[in-house]
């Protein structure tokens, strides 16, 4: 698959960079003092690397600062998040593994955007 362009979101974008079946591999970029949703999958599980930038992470119940080179495994129904703590763009690439790769497997359980399900 090529890559394809860039997602934007209200705490950034994405790109997809490859998908196969079974697993699907993102550029997931943060503006500063913005953050994705409080969320989990039922049906996929995710391994965050960053790249660039500082944060702060929440997975399940702990908080974990991550700056380049952290990394993070994220397994089915775990609530997660991740914040953009610094002053540039906050960049991870993700992996995610499982049977529904789409964001129809994605459930907000708190948003700053008004989008919680």
């Amino acid at each position: 698959m090529d890559r394809v362009e860039r997602e934007a979101r209200p705490w950034g974008g994405f790109e997809v960079l490859h998908e196969e079946a079974g697993f699907k591999v993102k550029r997931i970029e943060i503006t500063p003092g913005e953050r994705i949703s409080l969320q989990l999958h039922r049906h996929r599980s995710e391994h965050w690397f960053v790249v660039l930038g500082e944060g702060l992470a929440i997975t399940g119940n702990q908080e974990t600062s991550v700056s380049p080179g952290a990394s993070l495994d994220i397994g089915r129904n775990v609530k997660h998040r991740i914040e953009n703590t610094g002053q540039c763009p906050l960049v991870f690439i993700e992996v995610q593994f499982g049977e529904v790769l789409d964001e129809g497997d994605l459930v907000r359980l708190e948003d700053d955007y008004g989008r919680a399900t």
